[in-house]
């Protein structure tokens, strides 16, 4: 494991990678922009020591890691309160849709596909680590609610019919934009907008996949849409928890 603390906002960035090549470059990357890394190479000492220390501002999981994947370990993660909201981006040497649909169903926020621009992921880590920070509410309303789901914006937690949901970052975030525009349809390059920032540069299907893990959460199924309604030609919007079947 190695460590380097030289941001002066002491961010620091996970590294779960066993090819040592890509994890100095990596490393070297992230550090000369100034950002703290530590690093291993396999996921269970990954996990270990985020239960031990303070946990990371973004966690970067290779896919393909011996003994526990980056994806059991992204599950895992999401199944501690205290890491369900740390931002992770995966990274995949296969450039299939279904590698990317089941990293980011267990609880990635971005995935990157090898060989890849290390600028182009220091601009992911940077957007993460922006999106995740503590937004300026702006007068707008720290409690939303329709039907039997509640958002507390301030604690960042949710409640369906009085009982906890656990979202990660995004998810809620997703869910939180859309319950402040109840009123209309918001598109898809909107969403994307508001919830992964102007400097986004993945692909439009990481949004949909992120609204069928919400969908599911939130009890919504193709027959019974109660809470997200997909507009068809525009994108999605919030129903209040009314009944669309």
């Amino acid at each position: 494991m190695s460590m380097s603390e030289k941001n002066e906002k002491n961010e620091k960035i996970m590294i779960v990678e066993d090819d040592e090549s890509i994890r100095r470059l990596v490393e070297v990357a992230l550090e000369s922009h100034g950002y703290g890394t530590v690093s291993y190479t396999n996921a269970a000492e990954a996990l270990a020591g985020m239960k031990r220390e303070t946990p990371p501002a973004v966690a970067i999981f290779d896919i393909m890691l011996e003994g526990m994947d980056g994806v059991e370990a992204v599950r895992l993660m999401r199944r501690d309160p205290r890491l369900l909201t740390v931002p992770v981006i995966m990274l995949t040497a296969k450039d299939t849709e279904l590698d990317k649909i089941v990293g980011l169903d267990a609880g990635a926020d971005d995935y990157m596909i090898k060989p890849f621009s290390v600028l182009e992921l220091c601009a992911r880590v940077r957007a993460q680590i922006r999106r995740s920070g503590a937004p300026d509410r702006g007068g707008l309303p720290l409690t939303l609610a329709g039907g039997a789901l509640t958002l507390n914006t301030a604690t960042r937690e949710a409640t369906l019919a009085g009982n906890p949901c656990e979202l990660t970052f995004k998810e809620f975030d997703l869910l939180r934009v859309m319950m402040e525009n109840q009123s209309r349809a918001l598109s898809r390059s909107e969403l994307l907008h508001l919830v992964w920032g102007d400097d986004y540069c993945g692909e439009s299907r990481t949004l949909d996949i992120h609204i069928g893990n919400l969908r599911q959460k939130l009890g919504d199924t193709a027959e019974r849409s109660r809470f997200i309604k997909t507009v068809r030609g525009i994108g999605y919007r919030f129903v209040g928890g009314a009944d669309n079947s």
